[in-house]
């Protein structure tokens, strides 16, 4: 991984429990790359402490007092600066409600607490270089479980889905399903590279950030159905 122009990435660990905490930073440490440069111990410090300290990454507990990481997060990830940080989520269960709506608020990916360190690691750096963490086709796993709070089948269709063209509503479709770039290219008969810019072209006309951003936004329209293959 090349190092950011502009120095390490730097990390900000959210979590009510100091002796969580405390283990990640001694891992991040270890890495050249990285730096940590707070601690939160719940969600309100948190979105002050990212606001003083300018975090590339915020590692986010979900569960806290005083304020959630899910609401933490959508103020986070909202935040009137250049480039907002990105929120990497930890979860004690994966199948969890609090998941979906923390990916639903902008975070970027969620990993389980007891991670390996290096797995830890290497999801912080690709989320600092604007990518996702969690597979879509994990997404559409939560998604699909908690399918009773998504749009029914006969709901309009929402007006940002008629500014893609066809094709790129079809690769929406396939991203959602959790298709790699290369498995859509297969798919549709065209080049990795043409994948490569639909995919490009709907994140910047949807908003979104990321493919995971970009399948809970194709649940959330309706366009991709619970449980549909």
């Amino acid at each position: 991984m090349t190092m950011p122009a502009t120095g390490p990435i730097r990390v900000l660990l959210v979590d009510d429990q100091p002796l969580l905490r405390t283990g990640f930073r001694m891992i991040l440490e270890t890495e050249p790359d990285i730096a940590v440069v707070g601690e939160s111990g719940d969600g309100e410090a948190a979105v002050a402490d990212t606001r003083a300290l300018q975090p590339d990454v915020v590692l986010m507990d979900i569960r806290m007092p005083r304020m959630d990481g899910v609401q933490a997060t959508r103020l986070i990830t909202g935040a009137a600066r250049d480039s907002a940080p990105r929120v990497l989520v930890l979860t004690t269960f994966d199948l969890d409600e609090y998941v979906v709506e923390a990916l639903r608020a902008g975070a970027s990916g969620f990993l389980l607490k007891d991670v390996p360190a290096e797995d830890l690691v290497d999801a912080i750096r690709v989320v600092a270089a604007g990518e996702a963490v969690v597979a879509p086709s994990v997404t559409r796993r939560l998604l699909d479980q908690f399918a009773s709070r998504l749009p029914a089948a006969n709901a309009p269709t929402p007006a940002s889905l008629t500014i893609l063209t066809e094709r790129e509503r079809q690769v929406l479709k396939l991203v959602a399903r959790g298709l790699s770039n290369a498995e859509i290219a297969a798919e549709l008969v065209v080049s990795e590279t043409t994948v490569k810019t639909h995919v490009g072209n709907l994140l910047t006309k949807l908003g979104v950030r990321d493919r995971v951003q970009a399948a809970v936004y194709a649940y959330e329209s309706g366009l991709v159905q619970p449980g549909a293959i």
